[in-house]
Order: C-alpha cells, then structure tokens, then sequence
C-alpha cells in the first residue's frame, strides 16, 4: 500500500491554509467551498500529503494541548536556522532546537493556532 494523507480537523481553516501555502510552500491540491471545507494540500514534489477540514459538530485539533513529541509535522529544510527565523516572523512559535553531531538540526515550532511543525536540516536525506 502507498500512504496517501492524514486528515486533521481544525479551526479556522481558510487562514490556516494561507499561512501554509505562504509560509511553508504547500499547495491547494483540492478545496471545498462548503463546509466542512476539505482541504488537500501538497508539498513542493506535488504529492498530497495532509488533508485539513473544518467540521465543527466533532472535536476539533486542539494542538496547544500536545506536546510535540506526540504529534507534529516535518519539513524537509535546507536552512534550519533561516526557516525558524523566517516562520517566527510570520507568527510561529519556538518550542526546542536540537543540533546532532551528524550535522542534522531539528527545530521545532508551532504555527499560529499551536500545532507543532518541525524543520529538519539533515546531511543525509531521506
């Protein structure tokens, strides 16, 4: 089998969106104008990867109450410490920056509303 995407519900979802076509080079693969507004987004090789949606009778993704570990969502970056920056900027928060000896470092954030993001600059990539 060949993984297709995960789905989350969250709330405000047409600025979530935004930010992250914006801020982190996703695309609107597919998007409903209706609720509950299912939204496919992919990444830069243009493979679907996170579906979001907005159904207000379920619980909602309530990502300030995890802690990282738990959940979160990489990138691949080629500048760890410049993408951190840069998504501070644009209302990210910083939770925990880790520098290996192999050279990789792994950053993590949170995005506007709190779900954690990850940014992972590796020597060697996957």
């Amino acid at each position: 089998m060949v993984f297709e995407h995960f789905a989350l519900n969250v709330a405000d979802i047409k600025k979530r969106v935004d930010w992250f076509v914006t801020h982190l080079g996703l695309k609107v693969v597919v998007a409903k104008e209706k609720a509950p507004f299912m939204t496919f987004l992919a990444d830069s090789t243009d493979r679907v990867i996170m579906e979001l949606y907005q159904k207000e009778e379920e619980p909602l993704s309530n990502f300030k109450e995890r802690q990282p570990a738990t959940f979160h969502i990489a990138f691949v970056s080629d500048d760890a410490e410049a993408d951190k920056q840069r998504l501070m900027t644009e209302g990210a928060t910083f939770v925990e920056e880790v520098k290996r000896e192999d050279g990789t470092h792994l950053v993590m954030l949170r995005d506007p509303w709190g779900m954690p993001l990850q940014l992972c600059e590796r020597p060697i990539k996957f």
